[in-house]
């Protein structure tokens, strides 16, 4: 998004954590980058032996819940840094994290706008925070009154699809802007070379979550078959498909994990892809836009409800049953930059 911005001929001020490796990037692109602070707050390392992960894991779990820690530290340190600041047109906060917006909510006077940082501040909303409906837990009341309380002083809020507006309390509907996110088509290197070989072969890329995007059933079915195929998982969450690699014979393959540019290269050479759907509406899985810019048939896949005539279509090489990914075009990131200044108009 900087970098566009910037090439539009726009003056850009990135503030984030500093390391020495964003100078080159900033003189490169002609932006000017901040030091937004040093983060000093951690989770625990998942180390040591099973009861002591098991114990870290929940107070990690528990402390993020209750506390949104150490996502926090995050809320003093932008407040801190936009004190230094002021004369911009425009003040972009993108969450997730959410106490990013939270910062800027600190410093940000309604009554007094000549005092702000900005002329107009928009928040930019990935996955919902409190309307979330794809966590394993609901969030605590509180943090919906933290919520409400920084998006009525923000101008703005962009969400990236229409549906992710009902994760939002009704009376801030008014200033949410669907602005989805954008991606630079022409970095994406695509395989054109035809076929690889004779074998079937497709992939899924991204976590699950069980119970809610649980690739169970569709793994234990591709088991119960007999026919010759590949399917190459890349996943953070490796223990779901562990389980299903011994009983596939060897055609649910668990891969490494690789940079985006070298996933989509991967992802680009294989006769479809998958997409295991969130619960809802309200959240959509960002992989639907890697996957449209590869261009490859979508096998979407929801929890609980496997169509196993849709599935032996894919792996007949039918695919008038593939999820289609609307207007592809919105996700370029030049559209997106437009959008943005749009708002400040």
């Amino acid at each position: 998004m900087a970098k566009e911005l910037a090439s539009q001929g726009h003056r850009v001020t990135i503030l984030t954590p500093f390391h020495y490796s964003q100078e080159e990037f900033a003189i490169e692109h002609n932006l000017e980058v901040k030091d937004l602070g040093k983060v000093k707050w951690r989770a625990f390392e998942l180390k040591g032996n099973n009861f002591t992960v098991l114990f870290k894991r929940g107070f990690n779990r528990l402390s993020s819940l209750l506390f949104e820690y150490p996502n926090i530290e995050l809320m003093t340190l932008v407040k801190k840094a936009l004190k230094k600041e002021s004369g911009y047109d425009l003040l972009i906060s993108i969450a997730f994290p959410f106490p990013v917006h939270w910062g800027v909510a600190r410093v940000w006077n309604t009554s007094k706008p000549e005092k702000n940082p900005a002329k107009v501040w928009v928040a930019d909303c990935g996955d919902p925070f409190y309307g979330q409906e794809n966590d394993s837990f609901k969030l605590p009341f509180y943090w919906g009154c933290v919520e409400m309380w920084f998006m009525r002083k923000t101008d703005f809020v962009t969400v990236p699809t229409q549906g992710a507006i009902q994760a939002y309390f009704p009376e801030f509907h008014s200033k949410i802007r669907v602005i989805p996110q954008g991606f630079r088509f022409e970095d994406i290197q695509i395989h054109s070379g035809g076929k690889i070989n004779d074998l079937l072969v497709f992939g899924y890329a991204g976590s699950f979550i069980p119970g809610i995007r649980d690739p169970g059933e569709f793994l234990s079915y591709l088991c119960s078959l007999d026919d010759h195929f590949e399917f190459h998982i890349y996943t953070s969450s490796p223990q779901f498909v562990l389980p299903f690699v011994e009983k596939s014979k060897d055609r649910i393959k668990l891969k490494a994990l690789l940079p985006r540019q070298s996933l989509l290269y991967e992802l680009s050479k294989m006769d479809f892809v998958v997409n295991f759907e969130n619960i809802g509406s309200k959240q959509t899985p960002s992989k639907l836009i890697d996957y449209a810019i590869i261009n490859k048939p979508i096998l979407s896949i929801k929890t609980g409800e496997l169509n196993k005539v849709i599935v032996q279509e894919f792996l007949s090489g039918n695919y008038r049953n593939a999820y289609v990914v609307n207007n592809p075009d919105q996700y370029r990131i030049q559209n997106v930059a437009r959008a943005f200044i749009e708002l400040c108009n």
